[in-house]
């Protein structure tokens, strides 16, 4: 059996993951951009981890993940700049509120935002996943179009569906296949 060929063959594909329940998603998006062949890079929040483990997702890479500024995986040896210089294209799947804000208003205070900051002139995906009153509320959809409009951040969904607290709304992220669909056509 002959294996299908790699539509990302060596991309340089940076997955942020942030600390909502759809951080459990994260790690199929970055198995599914592996077996399209990607290179993939993650960065982590403090949140994240606490949903999903950093080594779940080096396990679907064959990648360190990244989760801190100040504590590094053995073999990091570069910083924010470098990452954000390395990676061809960066999706945050899940970007919850707390990422848009900071995304939107320039706020630094973690090694996701912080790259992100540096990648302004990337191609960028985010999915937005939140509660659909959290998606609703008029400042979450400011720092929306500011991404989209000044940054050119691209967006991908939220989907409407059941949400983690059981309510049914837009809020869902997108699904992983749909992402991956999405990252290749920005590249």
């Amino acid at each position: 059996m002959t294996e299908a060929p790699k539509q990302l063959n060596n991309t340089k594909v940076l997955v942020g993951i942030s600390g909502g329940i759809a951080a459990y998603k994260a790690a199929d998006l970055a198995s599914k951009l592996t077996a399209a062949g990607a290179v993939v890079r993650t960065i982590m929040t403090e949140n994240a981890c606490k949903l999903v483990t950093p080594v779940t997702l080096e396990a679907v890479t064959g990648q360190p993940v990244y989760t801190s500024l100040w504590t590094r995986p053995e073999d990091f040896k570069i910083g924010h700049i470098q990452i954000a210089d390395w990676a061809d294209a960066v999706a945050v799947a899940p970007a919850t509120a707390n990422i848009i804000a900071k995304v939107a208003t320039g706020i630094c205070d973690d090694l996701l935002s912080t790259t992100l900051c540096a990648c302004w002139n990337k191609p960028v995906l985010l999915a937005p996943a939140m509660n659909s009153n959290m998606w609703a509320n008029p400042i979450v959809q400011r720092n929306m179009a500011i991404i989209t409009d000044q940054l050119k951040f691209n967006i991908i969904g939220p989907e409407s569906g059941r949400l983690a607290c059981g309510t049914t709304g837009i809020g869902r992220m997108a699904e992983p296949a749909d992402i991956l669909e999405a990252i290749m056509r920005l590249l």
